[in-house]
């Protein structure tokens, strides 16, 4: 009896046991169910959309750069076809022993070679990777030839930023190079994520890099799970970059290179009336299509070691005390405030004492007695050491700043120094000193604190040629078919019968004889120019070696030899073109920096004749 009770009680609980385990599992699959209900039919249109993108692929493709032109056209930036070499691991099986292969026809880098088996390392093997570019024809078709021995190495044609006149350009339309893990973090462009894509590093590359970099392509292809492609679908090209031209004259700027190629120094030449820059030249220089490919490691470090600094763009860049190519900023100072007659007379004896010092002329015996025209075509640094005790040095410097001098132009490339203009109230700002006498004698011949850029001195003598219209420089013509509109230069309310002085007194430098830069006159009287010579002092010369006798410039190392400035403006009788040069340790401004300058104004005078500027 107690034993059926028990296998009774024992049935019920087996049932009840049943009865909720097969609810459990009735309401799992329930939910199951519907969860499946919900992915496969409500939801089916978006995960057929996810699954389609797994199997097809959209892949941006990298459009051509915009073009650089000069004034006429001429192309100052392109494009090319690259011929590269690509190496995929799967097919190259041992990648070290096909690198090794590669190198016995084509010299590799040691650079290259680590950045390949790096890749090989960290992508899929079926992952193209980029070995070398810019190969010659000859390479790419020996590489082509020996096809067969060497297996997973394959040759394409790409397009890659060309510079055809390599250094002669470099610091004005700059230079392309790889994307970096930083461009990418601050920029959001899909572009930047396109292999192999190129940004604009300096110059006109880089103030215009969004317009030149174009619209990207697409190409929709077919992948496998494991990401290869297996076919391209469809193609739609990008559109090209935007166009750039400049104001530069390709003829001029090649000559203008071709004149200082040999010194370090820099060059400026632009239109007087509305502040065009025909030619504007750094020396040394760099090529910057080795920038497209990037630039080995040896080649960088020679560049950044070379002791005449070739990245530095001079011409904007470079700042140096102006000599006496200020005399004529001190000379229409001192016209413009009506505080001396340009006919009144000085005597030069050589030297000039202030207190227990002397301060000396260039020409160590003197020049004599000299009225204004006079000291300025022969440079003399006594009769401005006069003049400046009878000018304040600070109306000296609102002049200068009137004329350009220590501003900061903004022309339509990156970079540019604003120089500097001193005065007692500046060094007691900015260096917490009084200003001492002997300051205003070095100021007036151009020396001491005052700085200037070749860009400066070119403004200075536009300004002088135009008859005091505040013209501006600038480089950019055009962006796509928009022409850039530039203001009308203002008039700068400078006396005309001072600027007519001081012209005067440029001709007489270059065209009358006893003038410091005589020699390097025009003969031809339509193509006639008016200048002014400068020369600075990067030593200090002691009392001992005065007394013994100055070390010329030519018995001085390098390092030690004066710069060598000179400006000037053409044709004298209607004023279009005015050029600066400065050479640095040229030794003298009449021997380094006239000639260069006379033969650019010469060259360009012909072209404007031929009507081919």
């Amino acid at each position: 009896m107690e034993r059926s009770k028990s296998e009774g009680w024992r049935r019920r609980e087996f049932t009840r046991r049943a009865i909720v385990a097969g609810g459990l599992q009735l309401g799992l699959f329930g939910v199951l169910g519907g969860r499946l209900y919900y992915l496969q039919v409500k939801q089916s249109d978006r995960y057929s959309a996810l699954a389609e993108q797994n199997r097809i692929n959209t892949v941006l493709l990298a459009p051509e750069r915009g073009l650089i032109l000069d004034r006429n056209g001429a192309e100052l930036a392109s494009s090319r076809e690259n011929f590269r070499i690509i190496l995929v691991p799967e097919q190259a099986g041992d990648v070290p022993q096909a690198l090794q292969r590669l190198n016995s026809f084509i010299r590799l880098s040691d650079t290259a070679l680590r950045r390949v088996l790096e890749s090989a390392r960290r992508l899929p093997s079926f992952v193209a990777i980029p070995v070398v570019e810019g190969l010659s024809w000859g390479e790419f078709a020996e590489i082509n030839l020996r096809a067969p021995e060497l297996p997973g190495i394959h040759c394409e044609v790409g397009r890659l930023r060309y510079y055809p006149h390599a250094d002669a350009l470099a610091h004005v339309v700059g230079y392309v190079a790889p994307v970096r893990k930083e461009d990418i973090e601050d920029n959001s462009d899909s572009l930047l994520r396109i292999p192999e894509f190129r940004i604009g590093r300096s110059g006109v590359e880089t103030r215009f890099d969004t317009y030149l970099r174009g619209v990207a392509g697409a190409s929709r292809v077919e992948v496998n799970a494991a990401g290869r492609i297996v076919r391209e679908l469809e193609r739609h090209e990008g559109q090209s970059g935007t166009e750039v031209a400049l104001s530069l004259d390709l003829p001029t700027q090649l000559h203008l290179n071709e004149l200082l190629k040999n010194e370090s120094a820099a060059g400026v030449v632009m239109d007087v009336h509305n502040g065009e820059i025909l030619a504007m030249s750094s020396t040394p220089s760099y090529d910057p299509n080795h920038f497209s490919m990037g630039i080995p490691a040896e080649r960088w470090k020679a560049l950044m070691g070379h002791p005449d600094t070739p990245f530095l763009h001079k011409a904007i860049e470079g700042q140096y005390a102006p000599g006496s190519t200020f005399k004529l900023v001190v000379a229409l100072a001192a016209l413009e405030e009506g505080l001396v007659n340009p006919d009144e007379t000085y005597y030069c004896s050589g030297k000039y004492s202030l207190g227990t010092r002397d301060f000396h002329c260039w020409k160590e015996h003197g020049h004599g007695r000299l009225d204004m025209l006079g000291a300025i075509m022969r440079s003399c640094d006594v009769y401005f050491y006069n003049l400046v005790q009878r000018v304040p040095v600070e109306r000296i410097a609102v002049m200068a700043r009137r004329m350009g001098f220590g501003e900061k132009f903004d022309i339509g490339i990156p970079g540019g120094k604003p120089g500097l203009v001193p005065s007692p109230r500046w060094k007691r700002e900015a260096l917490g000193e009084s200003w001492y006498g002997g300051e205003d004698l070095i100021t007036a011949v151009g020396q001491g604190y005052l700085l200037t850029t070749p860009l400066q001195l070119a403004v200075m003598a536009a300004r002088i040629a135009n008859g005091g219209m505040a013209v501006s420089p600038h480089i950019i013509k055009r962006v796509g078919n928009e022409h850039v509109k530039h203001t009308a230069a203002p008039p700068m309310g400078l006396s005309p019968s001072s600027l007519k002085f001081i012209q005067d007194s440029m001709h007489a430098v270059s065209n009358v004889p006893g003038g410091t830069a005589y020699r390097s006159r025009i003969i031809d009287p339509s193509m006639r120019l008016a200048g002014k010579t400068g020369t600075t002092q990067v030593r200090n010369i002691s009392r001992q070696e005065r007394r013994s006798g100055v070390i010329k410039n030519e018995h001085l190392a390098r390092k030690l030899r004066d710069h060598a400035l000179f400006v000037a403006y053409a044709p004298w009788s209607s004023p279009r073109y005015a050029v600066s040069i400065v050479v640095e340790h040229g030794g003298s401004g009449s021997r380094a920096a006239a000639p260069p300058a006379r033969d650019v104004l010469q060259f360009l005078l012909t072209r404007k004749k031929q009507g081919a500027v």
